[in-house]
């Protein structure tokens, strides 16, 4: 019976994480159609700017390949969610002891390495309830301040300049991140890069419902949502590029064909140096020593840190 139970659990989670795979494709790419138009409609409004003296030629736009980040460690110092949650609690969504709590509980976790789906389950339905009856755009707004504020200085410069390789060849570039999808984007906005896949809440007419659409995007999650994303593209993943810190995201970078560890975790360095992946590391000394506490934030930071808030909201209650 156990057997069984075990099996129909595994199954129902990768029901979940093809379903969030899913989701975050259709959301990327409709985000990027939105800010197109959006440019489109300026440009009608403003006239086309004029060229730029001795400005080089656009590099012609390679459609088939693509490159897809991940974000915590890799593209930014320790967890963008993590940030987010101070940025929140500094605007009252919740107290700072409620944010250390879940730092602390994360910390734990993800040092005692066990990854336990239901316990992200649980993290996950709480996260959700704190944002039910929000609006799209008032999270976006705090967004953006927050990233101004908390994230714009933590970005890995040598990253950076990778994704900038890419865009430069007229690759795509996408993130790819457990963080919910709007933040995801502002992210990807503010770098100038194509697009994000995030973790997609539900709403509706703007309103966050409280439920995710199939699961947090992490783990096997991000394979499905960069398949997803290359069949709607038209991608040829053996010539698209993956970078990672993580263990956690061997499987996205398993589906592409070159794969790069960025300031990788022992278990990817382990990896990487098993199947031949190019190795990269930003980190020196002190500073590596610095992020160590946030990077641990990974899986359950999404549901972790608006968890926190429900805890605050029910107390105030």
């Amino acid at each position: 019976m156990s057997l069984w139970r075990s099996r129909g659990k595994g199954q129902e989670r990768e029901r979940r994480a093809a379903l969030a795979g899913q989701a975050s494709a259709d959301a990327a790419v409709a985000m990027e159609a939105a800010q197109v138009a959006t440019l489109e409609q300026v440009a009608t409004v403003e006239g086309p700017e004029p060229p730029a003296d001795k400005a080089p030629p656009p590099a012609p736009p390679d459609l088939t390949a693509a490159a897809f980040f991940d974000v915590d460690n890799t593209m930014m110092m320790g967890a963008s969610i993590f940030h987010f949650a101070r940025g929140l609690a500094a605007r009252k969504y919740f107290t700072s002891s409620d944010l250390a709590g879940f730092a602390w509980q994360q910390v734990k976790f993800r040092i005692g390495g066990r990854e336990n789906h239901d316990g992200i389950q649980t993290n996950r339905e709480a996260a959700l309830s704190f944002v039910a009856g929000r609006s799209v755009e008032e999270m976006v707004d705090v967004g953006e301040e927050i990233y101004d504020e908390l994230m714009a200085d933590k970005i890995w410069a040598g990253t950076r300049a990778l994704a900038q390789m890419h865009l430069d060849a007229g690759q795509r570039v996408w993130l790819v991140t457990a963080t919910p999808v709007e933040l995801a984007a502002i992210i990807a906005r503010r770098l100038g890069l194509t697009g994000a896949l995030g973790t997609v809440a539900e709403n509706v007419d703007g309103v966050y419902t409280g439920r995710l659409v199939g699961d947090l995007l992490h783990g096997r999650a991000k394979a499905h949502a960069v398949r997803a994303l290359a069949a709607r593209e038209g991608l040829n993943l053996r010539r698209c590029t993956a970078y990672s810190d993580s263990q956690n995201d061997v499987p996205m970078l398993s589906v592409v064909g070159t794969a790069v560890a960025v300031n990788p975790d022992s278990g990817l360095r382990e990896v990487a140096r098993a199947r031949g992946w190019e190795v990269r590391d930003f980190r020196t000394g002190r500073k590596a020593a610095k992020i160590g506490v946030p990077s641990v934030l990974g899986a359950g930071a999404v549901a972790g840190a608006v968890a926190a808030g429900l805890a605050y909201r029910r107390r105030a209650a």
